[in-house]
């Protein structure tokens, strides 16, 4: 009964010490169910919103040790406004100038955890080449067993604020409105 009371006790150590040295996670991001969309005010009859359709890069997560980071690449060619017309000219280089910069990167400097879940994400945001400190705010979180694809998976609805003018695209400020909302839905698959 003693040996096996020393075995059980070593195997909760061994469970215990494994579960804390549990190495960093690698997820990529999964182009077809991440969208960044942004909002902003036009001349205050609506608040208008678009969409980037093209999105990669990888999420790191390490649930033990509470860390993480975020590493995100917006094509800002794949800007859709619902109107090809009006994709041309936020393409323009009043605004995105996407000749010059075809991507719109955030690279994070921080993960926040609540618990075990993290709640926001620190980092530079990098638009039309010019980087500036934001902190995206997470709504919700899930990692879990992805039942399609058989792989864990996580995912996140993320979303920051920001002044366009900051980044040189402030062109019609402030009759079409300077803050604009990001918000972002991503999933990524372990890898």
């Amino acid at each position: 009964m003693k040996k096996l009371t020393q075995l059980a006790a070593a195997l909760a150590i061994t469970a215990a010490a494994s579960s804390a040295f549990a190495a960093p996670e690698t997820y990529v991001v999964d182009g077809s169910h991440t969208f960044p969309r942004f909002s902003y005010s036009h001349f205050g009859y609506s608040q208008q919103l678009s969409r980037f359709d093209k999105t990669s890069g990888t999420i790191v997560f390490d649930k033990a040790a509470k860390t993480g980071s975020v590493d995100i690449v917006i094509d800002t060619t794949s800007v859709n406004t619902g109107f090809p017309l009006f994709n041309e000219h936020i393409q323009g280089e009043d605004f995105l100038d996407t000749a010059k910069y075809p991507t719109a990167t955030f690279k994070s400097t921080k993960v926040v955890f609540e618990g075990d879940k993290p709640v926001a994400v620190d980092g530079k945001l990098t638009i039309k080449g010019v980087t500036k400190p934001v902190t995206l705010k997470l709504s919700s979180f899930q990692q879990a067993a992805h039942p399609m694809l058989k792989k864990d998976a996580i995912g996140a609805n993320a979303s920051v604020s920001i002044k366009r003018s900051e980044f040189n695209a402030g062109k019609y400020a402030p009759y079409v409105g300077d803050d604009v909302t990001i918000d972002i839905a991503v999933e990524a698959i372990h890898q």
